[in-house]
């Protein structure tokens, strides 16, 4: 089954332009300028439903995942703050990865974990560094994490160095 969909999602477009602006051009060839911005389409307002005028919802404040804290960081390297999850997303395509670090963190938000782990590993196989060790924090940065993740870090050396992340997720709100 295959279907031509020309409309890409917000999320889509925003993870395309990321990884657009870190591709090279061929020898010989100019480089596409990447507008930085993008525009935002007018979605239509829905109509009555049943009868009933439609409610539109406002729109949510943008989440901007920061990095931890110095003391924060800190107390996660030395150990005296638990880490009570972790994924390991060693030789996974990014698809695979995408869906089970969205599910994971899903879940630990849910459960009420504060602070996660993610392995993404190094990726020095092909001589560069690490398409997850990259994509990661990117992800972590568009809509679908936003509400989720309230910042990241790299890891110390104990508990992966610089192919993990330290994830602070958001509190539950009640």
């Amino acid at each position: 089954m295959s279907r031509r969909d020309d409309h890409l999602s917000d999320d889509d477009r925003i993870l395309w332009n990321l990884v657009a602006r870190s591709a090279r051009p061929l020898k010989g060839k100019t480089a596409v300028e990447i507008p930085d911005v993008i525009e935002a389409k007018p979605e239509p307002s829905p109509g009555p439903v049943n009868g009933a005028p439609a409610v539109v919802a406002k729109p949510k404040t943008q989440h901007v995942a920061h990095a931890l804290d110095d003391q924060t960081l800190h107390k996660l390297k030395k150990g005296r703050l638990p880490i009570e999850g972790r994924v390991d997303l060693h030789g996974m395509t990014q698809d695979e990865a995408y869906s089970l670090l969205l599910t994971f963190l899903h879940r630990a938000h849910a459960g009420g974990i504060r602070y996660v782990l993610i392995i993404t590993g190094k990726g020095s196989s092909s001589g560069g560094d690490g398409i997850l060790r990259r994509a990661v924090p990117a992800w972590l940065a568009t809509p679908a994490f936003r509400h989720l993740v309230s910042s990241h870090d790299h890891a110390a050396r104990n508990h992966g160095g610089s192919g993990a992340l330290y994830v602070r997720l958001r509190r539950i709100r009640s």
